[in-house]
């Protein structure tokens, strides 16, 4: 039988399958349409839209929507969202800012260390019927204690990054749009991006996919790298050029990569760079603790509402 309830609430393009937990915050109080409709479109009203797994969203999908009030995302980044096109409409832009810095920056030196220490190709041997013996010469890391961190991209969780890395007793060094006013606080030193890529025996990306950022990381980036550093990427796939990454592990031009995050992503699952041993990739686990995800499942089901209700929502993404 029709769901004669659903007259009665808003209409809500959301992509999924969408979390319990999401969907538990929703509480049966929207009537939730499939990503389908916003590519083929609708002469139906739509009073808002709620990104959960990244899709792409612009002003060409916006118009064939009509009615949207608000869109929502669940996580930080917008990347994949055209928000000057969503301005132009009137449609306000929510996401969940500084509640996941903790947790991503946690992920961060996880990768590092994982990748320092050959954490996940450790365990592959400790499983592995060739493990018989110990052997105190085999599988030797790099250090994290005292060495030298470069970040770029020196915003929220770049500083949460900061601080666990001086815990560890690094020199954490930073290049960023703007140099900030409180280096001295963090204990942190500026550099240009070319200083830090030959400075830094880790580097780790926590900035945003932009114009400006897509591919910073080229061939010629990953060459200023020195052969024995680590590259760290918690920010976008697009950041890195992933072929000239491969390229440059498979040639030992920098000595490991750790990637919570790829581009494409999923890699394909014959792409060549998932056979080498010198890099280790987590599936975008970022923010991917039950607290965190928790939260940002509250805040962006909470944007949404807001925004229906005709509201300004929490934490709004400018033009």
């Amino acid at each position: 039988m029709p769901d004669e309830g659903a007259k009665n609430r808003p209409r809500v393009v959301a992509d999924g399958p969408l979390d319990t937990t999401v969907l538990g915050f929703m509480a049966d109080r929207l009537e939730l349409l499939p990503w389908e409709v916003a590519r083929e479109g609708t002469s139906e009203p739509i009073d808002g839209v709620y990104t959960y797994g990244h899709p792409l969203l612009n002003g060409e999908i916006l118009d064939r929507l009509p009615g949207v009030r608000i869109v929502s995302n669940y996580g930080v980044g917008v990347d994949h969202i055209n928000v000057p096109d969503a301005a132009a409409r009137g449609i306000p832009v929510g996401n969940t800012p500084s509640i996941l810095d903790g947790a991503t920056a946690d992920m961060g030196m996880a990768l590092l260390l994982a990748s320092a220490r050959l954490i996940a190709k450790g365990d592959r041997y400790a499983r592995s019927p060739e493990f018989t013996h110990y052997d105190p010469g085999y599988m030797l890391g790099r250090e994290a204690h005292g060495m030298t961190l470069g970040i770029i991209g020196m915003g929220a969780i770049g500083s949460q990054v900061a601080k666990r890395a001086r815990a560890f007793d690094m020199k954490v060094l930073y290049s960023n749009r703007h140099r900030r006013e409180d280096d001295e606080v963090l204990d942190v030193e500026y550099r240009s991006l070319d200083s830090l890529l030959g400075a830094s025996d880790y580097v780790m990306l926590t900035c945003p996919l932009t114009e400006e950022t897509r591919n910073l990381i080229n061939g010629e980036a990953l060459a200023k790298m020195k052969p024995t550093a680590t590259l760290v990427n918690i920010a976008r796939g697009g950041v890195v050029d992933t072929q000239a990454l491969y390229e440059a592990l498979r040639a030992g031009v920098i000595e490991g990569a750790a990637l919570d995050v790829t581009e494409p992503e999923p890699l394909p699952r014959d792409h060549p760079l998932l056979q080498l041993d010198n890099v280790t990739i987590v599936p975008h686990l970022g923010s991917a603790t039950v607290e965190t995800r928790r939260e940002m499942a509250r805040l962006s089901v909470e944007n949404l509402f807001l925004g229906l209700e005709g509201k300004p929502v929490l934490h709004e993404v400018r033009p």
